[in-house]
């Protein structure tokens, strides 16, 4: 490996990615003009511009705070490794399973920054991104998570406390729809967990709990972000079920003064994995840096951004500083109780699956 190989991979990235296989051969020769050689992972070898470097972040709705945010913290961080070098990040942001389709339609990211894991699955079923994407960072490539929670009227004029107050007749939901958006399933399946745990595992009191609950929805929006404007800006609906970060921004910026957060007793934990779509970061000579991007994340002046953003920190320390906003809650793993994605998708998500069967056919995403 050259010097100039080296001094783009920090130390701890080097030894990741090397583990994980992800840069196999990493071989640069220098040639003329800022261009080098690279051999890329299925042993081709491409030339690449090193001086200007273009990466792509394709990501979810919500996430644009912070990536807005982040981008300016890399790029200076970049420059200062690389001072020969300029580097510039593209933003994309929708519904993280409409972005993971796009990602495995064609639209060129060179990295994937999700809210779920099966959308970084999916990439990977198509050989996008590697095998073993989730063991190139810390902690299964997750650098932060979120919980869901609830927004309400300011007064809370609808006393709500808990999930099993979304169920009161006449009252008016909002969340993004589960077969679209990671924020739509995360909502689903912190209100099926909440049941599970209420009603002692039993199956059929959970899921009329769930559909008395989806009864209620007024509106599926396409994404956490839309399902956010409907309810803030519109003011349609008395409660958007919504990721902590999410309705914290609504509360403390946008929807100050008119809607205020409810923590319920037991919530479904949110995960955001990251990975480098080496399909395309191969061909364009941008594997390297594009990793550099990803593990950035754990840095503590990305860390706080996120705590600053009410997401919650990988790194410990972090996460314990900012325990005055980021209030201590009972949480699961969606994995843990009802296994993986693939699982998931299938009895929850898939056409005719839980989901489908409890929504209620009056209002019935589409």
């Amino acid at each position: 490996m050259t010097a100039a190989l080296s001094a783009q991979i920090t130390p701890s990235a080097t030894k990741k990615w090397a583990s994980a296989a992800l840069m196999t051969t990493l071989a640069f020769g220098l040639i003329a003009c800022g261009s080098q050689k690279q051999t890329n992972t299925d042993g081709s070898v491409s030339t690449v511009d090193s001086h200007n470097v273009q990466l792509l972040n394709v990501s979810y709705d919500i996430s644009r705070d912070f990536y807005k945010a982040y981008n300016p913290l890399f790029v200076a961080q970049y420059k200062a490794a690389h001072p020969d070098s300029n580097i510039s990040i593209s933003q994309s942001h929708g519904g993280s399973s409409k972005q993971a389709l796009s990602v495995a339609n064609g639209l060129q990211a060179d990295v994937v920054t999700m809210n779920q894991g099966s959308d970084v699955a999916l990439l990977e079923k198509k050989g996008l991104v590697a095998n073993n994407w989730a063991e190139a960072f810390d902690n299964h490539a997750v650098p932060f998570t979120s919980t869901t929670v609830f927004l309400v009227r300011k007064g809370n004029p609808k006393q709500i406390k808990d999930w099993n107050d979304l169920t009161q007749p006449g009252l008016e939901l909002i969340i993004a729809n589960p077969k679209a958006s990671g924020s739509g399933r995360y909502s689903f399946l912190g209100a099926y967990g909440y049941g599970l745990h209420a009603f002692n595992n039993d199956e059929d009191k959970t899921k009329a709990f769930v559909k008395s609950l989806l009864g209620n929805v007024k509106v599926y929006e396409n994404g956490g972000r839309a399902a956010t404007t409907t309810f803030v800006q519109r003011n349609i609906g008395d409660v958007l079920i919504t990721f902590e970060n999410e309705a914290n921004l609504a509360a403390n910026k946008f929807g100050k003064g008119q809607v205020e957060i409810v923590y319920p007793s037991y919530s479904v934990q949110s995960e955001n994995p990251v990975a480098v779509v080496t399909s395309v970061t191969d061909k364009k000579g941008t594997t390297a840096p594009a990793a550099e991007y990803l593990e950035y994340l754990w840095s503590t002046p990305a860390q706080q951004l996120a705590a600053d953003l009410y997401l919650r920190p990988s790194v410990a320390s972090v996460l314990e500083a900012n325990s005055d906003k980021l209030p201590a809650m009972d949480t699961f793993r969606a994995n843990d109780v009802f296994g993986s994605w693939d699982e998931i998708m299938s009895k929850f998500f898939a056409e005719g699956g839980v989901f489908d069967q409890l929504a209620s056919s009056q209002n019935k995403p589409q």
